[in-house]
C-alpha cells in the first residue's frame, strides 16, 4: 500500500508543477492550504489539481469571447 500512495502522490505532484508552470498565478492554492481546504488525502490534492485546471479553462475561454 505504502508504495502505491508514494506513486500516486508523485504523479499528483508532476501535475502541480505543470500546472504551476502553465496556468495563471492563484488558481492552485498551496500543498498546505489545500490541506486546509479540502484535505490531506491524494483525492484531495486531485481535486484542487482539477479544480485549477477547470479555472484556467474557464478565464481562457472568457478571454477569448469578444
Amino acid at each position: 500500500m505504502r508504495n502505491y500512495i508514494y506513486g500516486e502522490r508523485t504523479g499528483l505532484q508532476l501535475v502541480r508543477i505543470a500546472i504551476e508552470l502553465t496556468c495563471p498565478a492563484g488558481v492552485l492554492p498551496s500543498e498546505e492550504a489545500v490541506n486546509v481546504l479540502y484535505g490531506p488525502l491524494p483525492v484531495n490534492e486531485g481535486e484542487a489539481l482539477a479544480k485549477a485546471i477547470i479555472e484556467t479553462v474557464e478565464r481562457l475561454t472568457r478571454d477569448h469571447d469578444i
